[in-house]
């Protein structure tokens, strides 16, 4: 990398800290820190949610995996969109009617204290390993681009990652997403044509690929793996504690419905424009091992990007994939905050709340980053991210799913299922290859891991009794008028502080056309978009502001 590159991380560095420090004001209590207002538009937090699940995995993950196997990646992740339209319709609506900060605040409000202390614990053990799974990709990508030792690249981000969270809260996370969303769809939108040129056009890379690369379904990933991990990404992403929060901090179920829709939306186009890259540094350098093929991503961006572009691609990596930790370190502090330390201190001010909120946010960050380290001695991030996804997701958050609609739950149902379901999975995951010789293939890791539960969870509907007691399935949405114009001036700041952002963002953006060569029109159009866009978007911001003052 040239010093311009590192100029340009720096500079990105600095606009996102900037932004998240910027709403450092605006998250004075509990629901401003948590649940950014209670109102944020939904395409903010539609984004959000995209770009909070979809940085997990994407650059390290997807790409390891599209340069491994190829078009298979895409099938993966086209797979999602139908998890999407599904929470869309019928999950996201019904967690915004539960009137809940968080999933711990519904379980109270259901099954009672006892359940939800054992869930807030599996949660919060569990969420370490994937919160330190989600920061090792980040660590990994600017030691594949740097050559900066991966450890220390950790504790770096780490740190940088916990500070703005720490002080600006779910705005700062959901604002922070859109700027990478913005940022990332643009570099991949110059990276994907100079591939295809680096690679001599799309006919010489069919003709050279191997020869399995076109297959929709290739190695370990069968059509029953793909099934599998759909049914798996509709309990993760619609049960995931950390995810529920854009569902519950929208205005209403209608646009908590839309921010499933999005979220869908945007999975049925996106993969195919960020997987053809790493597909086509396959054919460029087909040498690469399992651990390597992580940093595939990465090569082919050094590989085709100009002088300073290939910065601002890794700084919006770097951040893109931190948008999943920045998520489970707020969802994190919520519950230790509103669910743990409030009841225990049912008298405390707003300010102790917020200083522990922030405390624990640090607290649980450096938590993350010494999980984030034993990573590379787990069998690297495909495997770990995969397995504690296949091990837990259904049994943690599918019973709270069900809960949604179910009239004959107890607490004593839910919390059963959960621990049956972790101890079979575990049991087959870690025992069995050593006590029986025996151990589950990819499907059938994924299979078991959502198909446990779910039968579980179906035997006690035929042989339970209705048991809701005073809690209503059917409760109506609530919105405090008292706080409708807080909410609204929050909203306000934050597409400032977004439109802001991307002007700077889009000048960056012309600067770079200087060094750009042959690339210099892509930066030039990318540019003038992003900035005339946050131009149009601060002036929107301003004139209703006016208006409301006026009012």
């Amino acid at each position: 990398m040239d010093y311009l590159d590192y100029t340009t991380i720096i500079v990105f560095t600095l606009i996102i800290m900037a932004v998240g420090l910027s709403f450092g004001r605006q998250g004075g209590d509990m629901k401003s820190f948590f649940a950014a207002g209670g109102a944020v538009p939904w395409g903010i937090n539609g984004l959000s949610l995209f770009m909070s699940f979809f940085s997990a995995g994407t650059f390290v993950v997807w790409g390891s995996i599209a340069y491994q196997y190829g078009l298979v990646a895409i099938t993966i992740q086209m797979a999602m969109c139908i998890a999407g339209f599904l929470i869309g319709y019928f999950i996201a609506p019904k967690w915004r009617a539960t009137n809940s900060l968080t999933v711990a605040e519904y379980l109270t409000k259901r099954f009672g204290v006892k359940v939800q202390r054992y869930y807030t614990y599996i949660f919060l053990f569990l969420s370490l390993g994937y919160t330190g799974s989600f920061l090792y990709p980040v660590a990994k990508i600017v030691n594949v681009s740097t050559g900066f030792d991966i450890y220390y690249s950790i504790l770096l981000l780490g740190g940088i990652i916990m500070v703005y969270t720490a002080v600006g809260g779910l705005w700062a996370v959901v604002v922070t997403d859109v700027l990478q969303f913005v940022i990332l769809t643009a570099a991949v939108l110059i990276v994907l044509p100079l591939s295809i040129d680096k690679v001599g056009g799309l006919a010489n890379f069919t003709e050279a690929a191997p020869e399995t690369f076109f297959n929709l379904f290739n190695g370990e990933y069968s059509p029953l793996f793909i099934a599998a991990f759909c049914a798996y990404n509709l309990i993760f992403i619609g049960g995931n504690w950390a995810y529920v929060q854009r569902y519950t901090s929208t205005k209403n179920k209608k646009s908590a419905s839309k921010v499933g829709y999005l979220f869908g939306a945007l999975y049925l186009v996106s993969p195919i424009i960020w997987m053809l890259p790493p597909m086509i540094y396959k054919v460029i350098n087909p040498s690469l091992n399992a651990l390597e093929a992580e940093g595939a991503y990465l090569m082919i961006c050094k590989e085709v990007l100009p002088l300073g572009m290939l910065g601002l691609m890794i700084g919006g990596m770097i951040f893109a994939t931190a948008s999943s930790v920045n998520t489970s370190l707020n969802l994190a502090a919520a519950v230790l905050t509103n669910d743990i330390y409030k009841p225990l201190k049912p008298k405390a001010t707003d300010k102790s709340l917020m200083f522990f909120a922030r405390l624990s946010t640090l607290v649980f960050g450096v938590l993350t980053i010494g999980v984030a380290f034993l990573v590379p001695l787990a069998g690297g991030i495909v495997e770990v991210v995969l397995s504690i996804g296949a091990v837990t997701g259904g049994a943690l958050y599918g019973p709270a799913i069900w809960a949604l609609f179910s009239k004959k739950q107890t607490g004593k149902s839910i919390l059963g299922v959960t621990l049956m379901s972790l101890a079979v999975n575990l049991f087959f995951k870690f025992l069995s290859p050593v006590l029986l010789g025996f151990s589950l293939d990819r499907s059938e890791e994924m299979i078991l891991g959502v198909g446990l539960p779910i039968l579980l969870l179906m035997g006690y509907e035929f042989l339970g009794k209705e048991n809701l007691g005073k809690y209503s399935l059917d409760a109506e949405e609530g919105i405090d008028e008292s706080s409708t114009a807080t909410s609204e001036l929050q909203n306000l700041y934050g597409i400032k502080v977004l439109s802001l952002a991307m002007v700077a963002i889009g000048c960056v953006f012309l600067i770079l056309t200087i060094w750009a060569d042959q690339a210099a029109i892509y930066l030039m159009i990318l540019g003038l978009g992003i900035t005339v866009f946050g131009g149009l978007l601060y002036r929107y911001t301003a004139q209703t502001l006016k208006l409301q003052k006026k009012n």
